[in-house]
């Protein structure tokens, strides 16, 4: 019921979903709604179990929706594979600026996955990939991305097992880069 009137909706926009369990066919069912809609600028869908499959789901509509410039993933299970599938979707998303990914399952992968897009992304500002498991290796492929993103200009790392080489791998781009800020980066 909801995705329907999200395809038809004029003055929405802010829609928190918070702690729903949106399960495989209504993570599609939403998907299809948000291809459409053309005001709903804010989407909170933390803590909702979502997993890769509904990822996918999610970045099929963030490919073509041309309203949405926040969204919140945040305290799902979305591992490398879905976030490879949503990296994709950013490479083309041209309206996004925001994005929370805090406490999920991405790893080196998907660091590696969100680096190629944000090389090509000239939207998205703000990245939130708190309490994941990005490793050294990840910061180390974000540090090269973030030497080629001239728009993101926040990035939350805390707790994400950075280590001495990853956190070297960062300092040197703050070094380089007046743009971008690092927040929360725990290199243990």
């Amino acid at each position: 019921v909801l995705s329907e009137a999200l395809k038809t909706n004029s003055t929405l926009d802010v829609l928190d979903l918070s702690c729903n369990s949106i399960i495989d066919d209504r993570a599609q069912a939403l998907s299809e709604a948000l291809k459409i809609n053309s005001t709903l600028i804010n989407l909170c869908l933390g803590r909702n179990a979502t997993s890769d499959n509904r990822a996918q789901a999610l970045s099929e509509a963030l490919r073509v929706n041309s309203a949405l410039t926040t969204l919140d993933l945040g305290h799902n299970w979305i591992g490398d594979n879905g976030i490879q599938v949503l990296s994709e979707a950013l490479k083309v998303n041209s309206n996004l600026t925001t994005l929370h990914l805090k406490s999920n399952s991405i790893g080196t992968n998907g660091a590696q996955a969100l680096s190629e897009a944000l090389k090509v992304n000239s939207t998205l500002t703000y990245l939130c990939l708190g309490q994941n498991s990005i490793g050294p290796n990840g910061a180390h492929t974000l540090s090269e991305a973030l030497s080629v993103n001239s728009t993101l200009t926040t990035l939350e790392l805390w707790n994400n097992s950075i280590g001495p080489s990853g956190a070297q791998a960062l300092s040197e781009i703050l070094k380089t880069s007046s743009a971008v800020t690092i927040k929360n980066a725990s290199f243990q």
